[in-house]
């Protein structure tokens, strides 16, 4: 569960994190004789309260074993934003998965300071951030920490939205939600930067944060404004559990 979206249009290439780390799995299954199922309830732009009770109570219909569990992001992005109430909310539907036997995979957000107008929120992030890591330690969950995958903060690793990963930010993140399980990942730099790039000049930064904020933060004020959602109309990728195939591969995603 989840409030962006796990995967853009466009097959394999595209595959979201939750999808990879499924993949991973899928594998560790296999080799014990067993399949893995999965089922991927994200809608993008959801907030958090759509994520603990409609996707809780869509989750825990299948009667999973492990459940991860990411929201408050689009929250905290409002000037308004509870955090204290936030991580409660998240702790009261963190409580209620672990009441029925599942295991918990939960996320920290990634850091935001060098992000324009989104690094604003720094404070309340990392304030979160301390929460999601007191629940993960009081109810014996696991915990995904994204603000300290270091490639995260290369912008190498973000799509144009500067908010959605590319296929290498993903790949990196599953591998490390499958660190954070307790397995060895496959892909054994996903946490060693990438090569150092020639910075761009100010005045072309100037003119790419121009054209950022006409194309992505100007609908997204006209979204806030009028009540819309830029999930609205979609569905889960996967509402019900799909048996995962060990031998998916996915495109090469490294730079």
């Amino acid at each position: 569960m989840n409030d962006p979206d796990l995967a853009s249009p466009g097959g394999d290439a595209y595959a979201g994190w939750a999808d990879r780390l499924a993949s991973m799995l899928a594998v560790v299954a296999a080799k014990d004789g067993r399949e893995m199922r999965y089922a991927n309830l994200a809608i993008r732009g959801r907030l958090l309260d759509d994520i603990v009770t409609r996707q809780v109570d869509d989750a825990l219909a299948l009667q999973p074993d492990l459940v991860s569990i990411v929201g408050g992001g689009n929250d905290i992005l409002r000037p308004r934003a509870d955090i204290d109430a936030l991580a409660s909310r998240l702790e009261a539907a963190v409580a209620r998965i672990r009441e029925t036997g599942a295991d918990v995979l939960m996320a920290t957000p990634t850091d935001p300071k060098e992000a324009p107008l989104v690094g604003l929120t720094r404070g309340r992030v990392a304030t979160y951030i301390a929460h999601i890591v007191a629940i993960a330690q009081r109810h014996q969950c696991y915990l995904l920490n994204q603000w300290a995958l270091t490639p995260l903060k290369d912008w190498r690793m973000w799509s144009e939205d500067r908010i959605h990963m590319t296929p290498d930010g993903h790949e990196r993140v599953a591998a490390e939600a499958f660190q954070s399980l307790g397995f060895p990942p496959e892909l054994a730099d996903w946490r060693t930067p990438l090569p150092p790039m020639t910075a761009p000049a100010r005045s072309e930064a100037l003119r790419g944060n121009v054209e950022w904020a006409r194309t992505y933060v100007g609908p997204w004020v006209q979204r806030r404004l009028t009540g819309r959602s830029s999930g609205d109309g979609r569905s889960p990728k996967y509402p019900t559990l799909q048996v995962v195939d060990p031998h998916r591969a996915f495109a090469p995603a490294r730079h």
